[in-house]
């Protein structure tokens, strides 16, 4: 279970990554760069990531 640091630190880093996107000159480089770094975030914890990816139909 989190504690409320952790929890105060992911939310300031959410909100930071939000901040980039909003402000990036180049938005889907960002958005990119972003999806890179949680990729990696969540491969690290051993949480697979091929099931969340989302599929234009």
């Amino acid at each position: 279970m989190a504690t409320q640091s952790e929890n105060c630190e992911k939310w300031i880093d959410k909100y930071t990554d939000l901040q980039r996107i909003k402000n990036a000159s180049d938005r889907d480089a960002e958005i990119d760069y972003q999806i890179t770094i949680a990729k990696a975030n969540l491969q690290a914890l051993g949480i697979p990531t091929e099931d969340l990816e989302i599929k234009k139909q």
